[in-house]
């Protein structure tokens, strides 16, 4: 069963309906620029507000209405094994890796370098070994392939080293085809792979308010055949947004929902995720921060509007701004996935492995935050009250000054009821430091090195990849 959210909630029901009728009347009366000719005549064919000399669109409520009903509240994201079957929607919550970085921290040599093919291969194999994290968000981009080879070098690497479910975005038409065809010859049939789509695609919206032509043809495509896809907004508090976070809320509302639309338009039912990654701007700077605590607050809460609107939500928690796996990065981490997954967030990608503002992925990092979401997990899980845990029987048993190490229940419950934190030291400082004083950056080191290390075949017939 999914990991229940739900929790923690920053809106009321009054201020969530303000916050759709305000977003109704930015796609009335302001709009969205949408800079490609077959969505305008779509649009435009469908019954919206086009100007085609301004390149322009406005959606009368009714089509944003209308298109949230059509838009499934469910969607199944599968794995290639049915345990790593992801059901979005309600307040599910699964965290996984994001992207894309440029950059890694070398595991051998911890100096930072441009990202290849092979940290693809090697990042999706660490990843698929470690258990709480739930799905991979391809994170890296293949410098050697450059963007013509980027999208089988990322998808066909990636769909070699893990089963779980594989999404990203996408950089050619050409190459979008040819992972899918792809994903068809492994699923078996065009028919199986719809049935049970186990890769799917991001493609943006640009904020504010603008859909670009290249991103606008790959995201119709993957509805065209079949393949789930979301179109996220990521919005900057104070620079491509409203300073103001309910303002941001707005506008990222009315993007998301955009491209809610336009799914819909291209086929009814089809199968897109409310996508939203508001950021703030950092003034003293003019760099974006995407750990701050207010992109926690603007994700968490527009996790509460998808649940108004009973749509399934991809947003962001788990990037660093900080340089290294350091002790920023630890509470700068933990503080959003937190707040996301006690909201409910159904897809929380960025939650594993990012650093460096999203710019560098770090070997140990993946390592360090699958326990850090190992200990998001637990908190969601919370407390299980039945006869036997509330213990009656045993504290009336033991009385007053005995200890309960050796009753049945300690027993039965010693390696359920704690989280196993395999990253943790309680070791006495004397023993510590005889064990070389390892701190938690170079253990998790360590057990990166240890995973990579193991010999494993590809988990895919590379002759039906062709690659």
């Amino acid at each position: 069963m999914p990991y229940q959210g739900g929790m923690l909630k920053f809106l009321n029901e009054e201020q969530k309906g303000r916050v759709h009728q305000e977003t109704l009347k930015v796609l009335n009366e302001v709009g969205v620029k949408v800079e490609n000719k077959k969505a305008l005549e779509l649009f435009d064919d469908k019954g919206a507000k086009v100007d085609f000399n301004e390149s322009l669109v406005k959606l009368p409520p009714s089509m944003v209405e209308d298109a949230i009903d059509t838009a499934p509240s469910k969607v199944i994201l599968y794995g290639r094994e049915d345990e790593h079957n992801l059901e979005l929607g309600g307040t599910n919550v699964y965290l996984g890796t994001g992207g894309t970085a440029v950059n890694v921290l070398d595991i051998e040599t911890g100096k930072r370098r441009m990202s290849t093919s092979e940290d693809v291969s090697k990042i999706t194999k660490l990843v698929h070994n470690l258990d709480n994290i739930d799905f991979l968000v391809i994170p890296v981009f293949p410098d050697d392939a450059g963007k013509e080879g980027a999208d089988e070098a990322r998808f066909f690497n990636a769909m070699k080293n893990t089963t779980k479910h594989i999404m990203g975005g996408i950089y050619t038409l050409e190459g979008q085809k040819k992972v899918i065809d792809a994903a068809v010859k492994i699923a078996g049939s065009e028919e199986e792979f719809r049935q049970k789509p186990f890769i799917s695609f991001i493609a943006n919206i640009m904020s504010p308010l603008t859909m670009e032509k290249d991103y606008t043809d790959y995201f119709r495509y993957a509805v065209e055949r079949g393949v789930p896809v979301v179109g996220p907004t990521a919005p900057i508090a104070g620079a491509t947004s409203p300073i103001t976070l309910p303002g941001t809320i707005v506008q990222t509302n009315a993007e998301a929902l955009f491209m809610v639309v336009f799914s819909q338009l291209i086929e009814p039912g089809a199968k897109t995720l409310y996508g939203t990654v508001p950021t703030n701007m950092d003034m003293k700077t003019s760099n974006f921060r995407f750990a701050s605590i207010e992109m926690g607050i603007m994700n968490a809460t527009c996790a509460e509007m998808a649940q108004y609107y009973e749509l399934p939500i991809y947003n962001t928690a788990g990037i660093s701004d900080s340089k290294a796996p350091d002790i920023q990065a630890g509470y700068e981490k933990m503080s959003n996935i937190l707040m996301s997954a006690l909201t409910g967030t159904n897809y929380i990608h960025h939650a594993a492995g990012l650093i460096d503002s999203g710019m560098t992925a770090a070997y140990e990092q993946y390592v360090i935050d699958n326990q850090m979401i190992g200990m998001a997990k637990r908190v969601l899980r919370g407390l299980e009250f039945s006869e036997d845990r509330l213990a009656y029987d045993d504290i009336k048993e033991v009385g007053p000054g005995g200890n309960f190490l050796t009753q049945a229940s300690t027993l039965q419950y010693m390696r359920t009821e704690f989280f196993d934190d395999a990253l943790y030291d309680a070791s006495d400082w004397g023993d510590w430091v005889k064990d070389g004083a390892p701190d938690a950056r170079e253990r998790a080191r360590n057990i990166a090195q240890e995973i990579l290390a193991q010999n494993t075949d590809s988990l895919v017939d590379e002759e039906l990849l062709g690659f």
